[in-house]
């Protein structure tokens, strides 16, 4: 019993054991990968057409419906000067295009408009992106092209139904991926021919209780399989972006960089790919760092003649 007591009080007296040193057989610890991209549910995700959209968020109330009238009427009537600017520069722009082309220069081309309806795009942004998006519809048709026209946000903020489901079950996975129910628009479909109806198309757009978060990546991800349907051989798709994609439950679940990383390997799947060439305006947000090809105005008000610009320069270059 001593002689045991005796070697406890002896082991008190022995160092404590050193971490042991980094080596490549024992390195120091490295930052944590982002994990491949995932979704927690689609089951809540929709695609619904822009006239439908009452039977997803509901009526909209009255100070709603007030502002929604407000900016059609600005659509409608505020913005013929500005659009009649940008009509113009859109003449011009076609002229160019069938003088190098001819005057088939789009009958193989489809293109796909894709609009950020985030939140802050609410307001000015909206009013001027679905304004934009109206004259270069007009000269897509010119051109004799096909044009579609598609909006992307999500259903609720902060999450929805799952991140509800998620909570409920008890934060599992730890890192769950994508935390939020998406809500995908179409305003115009590529097989609608008809050349006078994009306007009354686009006033769902200009909705104030639309604009929520943004999941760029999953959007990109849809429009491109709605293009690759299109028996045109030449398919462009522009992104209309005022920010990068954000949706707090799903950064809050995961880390920051989920959605950013996301939309960086679709783009680059894109433009690898080369069957369909995207493109990318970004208002007052530079859209370089995800898109090869792409512009950056500072105001809404140079958004026209920027997307106008883009399109012909997508165009010139496809058919080089």
């Amino acid at each position: 019993m001593f002689r045991s007591l005796w070697r406890w009080l002896l082991s008190l007296d022995q160092p404590f054991p050193r971490k042991a040193a980094a080596s490549p057989q024992n390195p120091p610890c490295q930052p944590e990968a982002i994990p491949p991209y995932r979704v927690f549910s689609r089951s809540l995700d929709l695609v619904v057409p822009a006239q439908d959209l009452d039977l997803v968020l509901g009526p909209m109330s009255v100070a709603n419906r007030a502002a929604h009238d407000e900016a059609w009427q600005a659509f409608t009537g505020a913005l013929q000067g500005w659009r009649t600017k940008v009509h113009l520069v859109a003449l011009d722009a076609a002229a160019r295009i069938i003088n190098a082309m001819g005057t088939d220069a789009g009958s193989s081309t489809t293109f796909t408009i894709l609009v950020d309806q985030s939140g802050s795009m609410r307001g000015q942004n909206m009013i001027l992106a679905a304004a934009s998006t109206d004259v270069a519809c007009d000269f897509i048709i010119h051109l004799g092209a096909s044009v579609e026209v598609l909006g992307f946000t999500t259903r609720s903020w902060r999450g929805g139904g799952s991140r509800k489901r998620w909570l409920f079950n008890l934060r599992q996975p730890r890192k769950p991926g994508r935390l939020c129910d998406l809500l995908h628009v179409i305003y115009r479909d590529a097989a609608d021919r008809r050349a006078s109806t994009c306007g009354s198309q686009l006033r769902p757009m200009l909705r104030p209780d639309l604009p929520k978060e943004n999941v760029d990546g999953e959007a990109i991800e849809w429009a491109a399989t709605r293009l690759r349907t299109r028996p045109e051989p030449k398919k462009i798709l522009i992104v209309i972006s005022d920010g990068a994609p954000v949706d707090d439950s799903t950064l809050l679940a995961n880390g920051p960089d989920i959605l950013d990383q996301h939309l960086r390997e679709v783009v680059d799947e894109l433009q690898r790919s080369k069957d369909i060439d995207i493109a990318a305006v970004g208002i007052g947000f530079d859209v370089s760092q995800y898109y090869k090809t792409s512009r950056t105005v500072r105001t809404p008000e140079d958004l026209g003649n920027a997307l106008i610009g883009l399109i012909e320069d997508t165009v010139m270059a496809r058919a080089a």
